[in-house]
């Protein structure tokens, strides 16, 4: 399973909206992680996933929903096992920009995802994202600790 995993960690919610609010469903969360002291901006639809700040979660980048970790058909398959039986909050996106940056203490990395409009930020240690490749699909998954 740790294959399938590219990333994880857990967070914690330190504001949300930071930059105010933008649309009723949809809430920008700004977090921290506790392992790898990375910083994440999130959108989510808070009208199913209400967040808050406090809140503390587990959040997985995967390249595969499959357990076997072959890649994704396409097609639902009702009943079939998969990692997101795991996670409360499944989102399905596409690695848009990785920027570097080289000025400081140690080289950092952006990754930027875009799920289908809703987007992620992820900020931090250049080692702990050096695996993935921009255009890659990433589910991001969360479940509430």
């Amino acid at each position: 399973m740790s294959s399938i995993i590219l990333f994880e960690d857990i967070f914690v919610v330190d504001k949300l909206d930071p930059d105010g609010k933008k649309f009723d469903k949809v809430t920008r969360i700004e977090a921290r992680s506790q392992n790898c002291d990375m910083f994440m901006h999130l959108d989510v639809n808070t009208e199913i996933y209400p967040m808050h700040v406090g809140d503390k979660f587990t959040m997985a980048l995967a390249h595969t929903l499959n357990l076997d970790g072959t890649p994704e058909s396409g097609y639902y398959t009702p009943g079939r096992k998969s990692l997101a039986d795991k996670y409360e909050y499944v989102m399905h996106g596409k690695l848009y920009k990785i920027t570097d940056d080289a000025s400081g203490k140690g080289l950092k990395a952006e990754l930027y995802v875009s799920y289908g409009g809703l987007l992620m930020l992820l900020r931090g240690e250049a080692s702990h994202v050096s695996h993935f490749e921009l255009d890659q699909r990433i589910f991001l998954l969360m479940r509430k600790l």
